[in-house]
């Protein structure tokens, strides 16, 4: 009678214990999303006359963006060392079969990230520009477009050039046009070819608290106007250096 009597005290002890470990799960997401994706505007006011004009003359850019560190972070089960703090939840989970495996990518989206693409997407056409694997980044940036069409056009591994071990991407593969053209990479080295077409970001792992897609805003926003984006991101070239 003690010995059930103790079993059935253990048994709830223990389902007590996955209760509570799951409220603290939703508490912890639910702050976290209200940390990331507190309510944020940059406000668009009407172009003048002269704005409207002036935007009428120049060619719409293209916008390159990477994933990794960039836009997410992910790990994959197993990992080893995990960048990103233990019971953190993450945004979505990706289930992808490599070399006949399955995987679970646990994908963190960089604050402001939704935000950021609505706003940006109305100046430029974007692409996605990934070295990762063409089954990985699909399903990343299908769940970044959310059905908004606005990533239709991306470039994965295959599309690189394997340089010094490392993976490099060719802007040219998307446009011989490079004055309407430039990335945003957190990584110096993928765009090691095209310096005066790339703005460099600072990598993102896991702080909720990280502004950096909302401080680009206004240097996008004006870099609409230019005739040839490199007058500008070549006064960057100091800034590469200190992401590396």
């Amino acid at each position: 009678m003690i010995k059930q009597f103790v079993m059935g005290l253990r048994g709830f002890f223990l389902f007590a214990a996955k209760i509570w470990s799951f409220i603290c799960y939703c508490f912890r997401r639910q702050v976290r999303a209200v940390i990331q994706h507190q309510t944020v505007r940059y406000e668009i006011l009407p172009l003048s006359p002269l704005s409207k004009r002036r935007l009428s003359m120049v060619k719409r850019k293209t916008l390159v963006l990477d994933l990794d560190e960039t836009l997410i972070h992910s790990h994959h089960d197993g990992v080893l060392r995990q960048t990103v703090k233990p019971g953190t939840p993450p945004d979505f989970v990706l289930k992808v079969v490599i070399d006949r495996h399955p995987v679970r990518f646990f994908v963190h989206k960089r604050p402001h990230i939704d935000f950021f693409l609505d706003i940006v997407s109305q100046w430029y056409d974007l692409v996605v520009f990934t070295a990762s694997m063409e089954i990985y980044g699909t399903a990343v940036a299908d769940k970044l477009d959310g059905h908004r069409s606005v990533l239709k056009r991306r470039y994965y591994r295959q599309h690189c050039n394997l340089d010094c071990g490392s993976y490099t991407k060719d802007l040219s593969a998307i446009s011989n046009d490079l004055a309407s053209i430039f990335i945003l990479d957190n990584s110096p080295g993928a765009y090691r070819s095209y310096p005066d077409n790339a703005i460099p970001i600072k990598s993102w792992f896991s702080d909720p608290t990280d502004t950096a897609l909302l401080d680009l805003l206004p240097m996008l926003d004006a870099m609409r106007f230019v005739s040839d984006c490199r007058s500008v991101l070549s006064r960057n070239l100091h800034l590469h250096r200190l992401w590396q």
